[in-house]
């Protein structure tokens, strides 16, 4: 065994530690990987320990209110919803109403259907209409990579000081750094690093640690 093998098998056994410690999938999270393989979507989800975190998020803002911009097929969501409390709230964009219909069946196979609620359309055409249930405590960003300085805009308007916006894919193996990039992604990265209402950082935190999360905090005025 190569020193680059014993490498990655030590890789694979910490990620399979932490998973099983921290971030075990149950059966509702399994019903929607499940789910999403039936309506052949992508198998493009976060992974556990990336649901975890944001679960983790949720719950250090005290989060009541959470918009995700981008559904696939719950995954995420039903982390994200298991922080909430009673009252709490999550709202769901999904531009494909047959991927809708997924997500609503996921939700409810984990018993997440009382606080989640999915809403079907473009989401630069969805979001303006947010703001009378502004502010919202997390913003979860995980679309279309093209238009992600816009929503990071949009999510700006819609949350609050202290308030979490963290956006999915935002390494893709350096090229969010460069600016010859033109996804979106690297323009999204420079405008958190430079904008004065936020605090942020991005972590490598995928499967293949190749890719991560962009995570910023806004700051009070």
């Amino acid at each position: 065994m190569t020193n680059l093998q014993r490498l990655e098998q030590t890789r694979h056994e910490i990620e399979l530690g932490l998973v099983n410690t921290f971030a075990r999938e149950d059966d509702g999270l399994k019903q929607s990987l499940h789910l999403a393989k039936q309506a052949g979507l992508p198998t493009i989800q976060i992974s556990p320990l990336q649901g975890k975190f944001l679960q983790f998020l949720a719950t250090t803002c005290n989060a009541s209110k959470i918009l995700e911009i981008g559904s696939l097929a719950g995954y995420s969501g039903i982390w994200l919803a298991r922080a909430l409390p009673q009252h709490g709230r999550l709202i769901t964009l999904e531009v494909d109403p047959k991927h809708a219909n997924v997500v609503r069946e996921a939700f409810a196979a984990a018993g997440v259907q009382d606080r989640t609620e999915v809403r079907v359309g473009s989401a630069l055409e969805t979001l303006p209409t947010l703001a009378a249930e502004a502010p919202f405590d997390l913003v979860f960003i995980d679309a279309d990579k093209t238009p992600y300085p816009d929503y990071l805009e949009w999510a700006l308007r819609l949350t609050r000081p202290g308030s979490i916006i963290v956006a999915d894919n935002c390494i893709r193996g350096g090229a969010g750094f460069n600016s010859s990039d033109h996804t979106g992604v690297a323009e999204y990265n420079r405008r958190i690093a430079n904008n004065p209402r936020l605090v942020s950082l991005a972590l490598v935190m995928d499967d293949s640690y190749t890719d991560g999360f962009a995570i910023s905090v806004v700051k009070p005025a």
